[in-house]
């Protein structure tokens, strides 16, 4: 083998003769040379014996080491301080060089080997030969492996670390926040060890990883990095990071053959990360698809070619495809029943699971954390329990077993509102307590059927109490009917009941899906049924239960409605004590405006019929959703819902136009949204106050319908006009109806029935009330008012002259109109029947 291919694949050659005791004949011009194991030449074990060589040194030296070692001057090659290799003269036979006189010719030292002839061929030596002794006896004279870890004590005591030579794959579905384990790694060997680290980025680039690191290092808000706007101790970090020793390849068509060719020529590397391996295609990168097989070979060709450990993580948790790829480690992530925890489990490939652990995830912060390191109130593990009531804490610990996943047997909803009460109190968090109070209220008043165990016997006992205590509390009790439906959540006079709940609370109870009797003041169920009938699309209204799990039905949350949220960030909110009329005590806002914004009153707008008005044109798929991956442009034939990066927004005094969901990116700093908030981001974008156009990184789409519930829209329209007039009992049935129709198109309890199932229309129908909502009150910022807040996808607070509402809103009652209401500074902000 000539000099210059010796030179481009030294990695191997040492490998080889490493692992194989293969000898290598290298020649250059009149030079020649053997690159041989070190039992051919025991001497070079022996430190400062000889010239010794990093092998990235070597390989940028090479040629003057061929020079040397064929003018009689061995040259040993080290992976960092281990010898591994040695140069070698070509004319001098291995037993005039060593360190053993003792040794007859062509006697083969223990865990060596020669031919028959005792002749070393020219090319190559036979395969090496280890003994029992010799493997005992690198197991007891070596020192506590000095491994990469992922800085997460749990994890790294499952895994013993990332093993050199071996690759490692983290499987997670899209959301779990497979990436952030390889950013720990990374973040672990270079930050902290001081160790170089290789980050080949298939997907973010490397401004992104860049304020994942800061974003994890300093526990700053992601979104808001995102944006650009670091704070000066975010800034003093990042300029404390330019010299970490980690280096990052983002350049495009980076494929594996890429890595492996430029790895090599990373001086010290220590372990390599490739974030990641897409498991749809996409024609822009390399790295996805029916590629990654391919792919995975040759990482782990990499990882026993140079020793080092190679992580790359991979978008799927689907079995067939982890099975195609066939990694030495597997580590699976898997989301909990409980959303402060997210289990790890560990598999190798000769012994299938060896260990498991939980995980924290901070995606917020691009991060995890050991579950046992999850900060609680005070100093003492017990001390939340000094800031909540018996009944809670007794409703917390019964929940214990069916949290943790040890017992079954409980309704999805209630078990995410239970892990959300204990993850909520663990961390002395009052006001997500507070919050969380109506739907354990509701929970409490019409628990579901416990498992007939030991656990399940206490958690309904402990149910029990919550609602005697929680009813206990209420002077004016309300009907027994009532008492079952959620109240009013917040939001400034509030219209219809049309907030939006959690995830676990959709406001509905049993009947609620029967239809209305005849005669009924306004039949909603019957007519949203018919609206969907009469459809020429053949709408599908339900989707089976057995494909709820899969596709992209898990990746619908109410996240997706967009709510603002939003508070002027010069304007202080507080909540104040409140007695309403019936005797309850209840919190409510109170803002603080700034001298600043000059004379003003805060004006109330409160908009009508959001959700039914917002029925007139809901971009939507009546039919079954496809997967159509990445798109290169959204296309206005079709609807469903798209994964994008969150657009930077930098427009003051105006939240941004994706509200509450840039709160929760995943940990690639995507979300999912629904065809509303695209074509919102698109006339942004060309209205000129979006940057950069949206990037689709993936979808689920069918063919678009605006005209769905185009129907129901008009009877409620024409039904409201009739009776806001006479008010009273009707007009209240009348909202309540209405309310059930809409929210029965995504009911969340399993026992709860219905005769529709379908997430993207009821988030569809949300975002395109957001979408509206949003857009008139920017479109009064722009006319120069100020905006105070905008919460829900209803109320809007202006900081206005007296009686002079915006112009940008219709003043009146019908559907799209508002009322507006204008109080003084200081007073709290009514909500509900205040």
């Amino acid at each position: 083998m000539n000099a210059s291919d010796a030179r481009r694949d030294l990695y191997a050659l040492v490998k080889r003769a490493e692992d194989d005791g293969v000898t290598t004949l290298i020649h250059k011009r009149e030079d020649r040379v053997l690159l041989a194991p070190l039992d051919r030449f025991p001497a070079a074990r022996k430190a400062d014996a000889f010239p010794s060589w990093v092998l990235s040194a070597a390989q940028r030296e090479f040629g003057d080491l061929i020079s040397r070692a064929a003018q009689g001057q061995p040259q040993v090659l080290r992976r960092n301080t281990t010898p591994v290799a040695v140069l070698l003269p070509v004319d001098t036979h291995a037993s005039a060089l060593s360190s053993d006189p003792a040794a007859p010719s062509g006697a083969a030292p223990a865990g060596g080997a020669v031919n028959s002839q005792g002749q070393q061929d020219r090319e190559s030596a036979p395969r090496r030969l280890a003994t029992l002794g010799d493997a005992i006896g690198s197991v007891l004279t070596a020192g506590p492996a000095d491994v990469p870890t992922f800085g997460l004590p749990g994890l790294d005591a499952a895994t013993g670390g990332l093993q050199p030579g071996r690759l490692t794959l983290v499987a997670a579905a899209p959301n779990v926040g497979g990436s952030l384990l390889g950013l720990a790694a990374a973040r672990t060997t270079a930050l902290v060890d001081h160790r170089t680290v290789l980050y080949a980025a298939s997907g973010p680039n490397q401004a992104d990883i860049m304020r994942r690191i800061i974003s994890a290092e300093t526990g700053g808000d992601y979104p808001r990095l995102k944006q650009g706007r670091l704070t000066p101790q975010e800034q003093q970090v990042a300029q404390q990071l330019v010299h970490a020793p980690l280096m990052i390849d983002d350049g495009s068509d980076l494929t594996a053959e890429a890595i492996a060719e430029t790895a090599p020529y990373v001086p010290d590397l220590v372990l390599v990360v490739v974030d990641r391996l897409q498991a749809a295609h996409n024609a822009r990168l390399p790295l996805s698809g029916d590629r990654l097989p391919d792919a995975s070979q040759v990482l782990a060709s990499l990882a026993r070619t140079l020793h080092v450990p190679v992580l790359a993580v991979v978008d799927s948790d689907d079995p067939t495809l982890l099975g195609l790829l066939d990694a030495d480690v597997l580590l699976t992530l898997t989301a909990t029943t409980d959303p402060g925890r997210v289990q790890v489990t560990v598999a190798e490939r000769d012994f299938g699971v060896i260990g498991s652990a939980y995980l924290c995830p901070d995606l917020l912060h691009a991060r995890f954390g050991d579950v046992e390191a999850v900060p609680v109130a005070g100093t003492g593990s017990e001390d939340w329990r000094l800031h909540t009531t018996p009944q809670e804490q007794e409703v917390a610990d019964a929940a214990l077993p069916y949290t943790s996943g040890a017992q079954k047997g409980l309704p999805s909803a209630l078990t995410h509102l239970l892990a959300a009460l204990r993850t909520a109190l663990a961390r002395g968090e009052q006001a997500a307590i507070a919050e969380l109070a109506a739907s354990l209220a509701q929970a409490a008043a019409a628990p579901p059927q416990m498992p007939d165990t030991a656990e399940g016997r206490r958690l309904a006992a402990a149910l029990h109490a919550y609602n005697v205590a929680a009813a206990a509390s209420v002077t004016a009790q309300p009907s027994a009917s009532e008492s079952a439906r959620p109240a009013a959540a917040s939001g400034a006079v509030s219209d219809a009941d049309e907030e939006v709940r959690r995830d676990d609370d959709d406001g509905l109870v049993p009947g609620d899906e029967e239809d209305e009797p005849q005669g009924a003041i306004f039949p909603a169920l019957r007519i949203l049924k018919d609206s969907v009938t009469r459809s020429k699309m053949h709408p599908v209204p339900v989707i089976r239960l057995e494909d709820r799990e899969d596709g992209p039905w898990p990746l619908i949350s109410e996240d997706m409605d967009g709510e603002p949220r939003w508070v002027h960030p010069d304007v202080t909110s507080t909540r104040v004590a409140h007695v309403r009329g019936n005797g309850k005590r209840v919190r409510r806002d109170q803002f603080d405006v700034p001298a600043s914004f000059g004379d003003g009153v805060l004006c109330l707008i409160d908009r009508n019929g959001s959700f039914p008005s917002a029925c007139s044109a809901v971009p939507l798929a009546p039919n079954k959703l496809l997967h159509t991956g990445p798109l290169d442009a959204f296309d206005k034939t079709k609807a469903g819902i798209y994964q994008i990066d969150i657009p930077e927004w930098n427009y003051p005094g105006m939240p941004h136009p994706l509200g509450r969901l840039t709160d929760r990116p995943d940990d690639q700093g995507r979300v999912w949204v629904t065809t509303p908030h695209i074509k919102q981001l698109e006339r942004l974008h060309r209205d000129g106050h979006l940057t950069t156009p949206v990037t689709i990184h993936d979808s689920w789409t069918g063919k678009a319908n605006e005209s769905l519930f185009k129907p129901f829209y008009t009877a409620a329209r024409e039904a409201r006009t009739q009776l806001i007039q006479a008010g009273g009992e009707p007009y209240k049935k009348y909202k309540t109806r209405l309310s059930i129709a809409l929210r029965l198109l995504w009911p969340k309890r399993a026992s709860q029935r219905s005769p529709f199932w379908r997430p993207d229309w009821r988030m569809s129908m949300v975002a395109e009330a957001s979408v509206r909502h949003w857009t008139v009150a920017f479109k009064a910022v722009q006319e120069g008012h100020t905006l105070i807040a905008l919460r829900n996808v209803d109320a809007a607070i202006f900081w206005t002259p007296p009686g002079t509402p915006p112009a940008t809103y219709r003043i009146g009652t019908g559907f799209g109109e508002v009322k507006a209401k204008f109080i003084q500074p200081g007073e709290f902000i009514p909500e509900g029947d205040d």
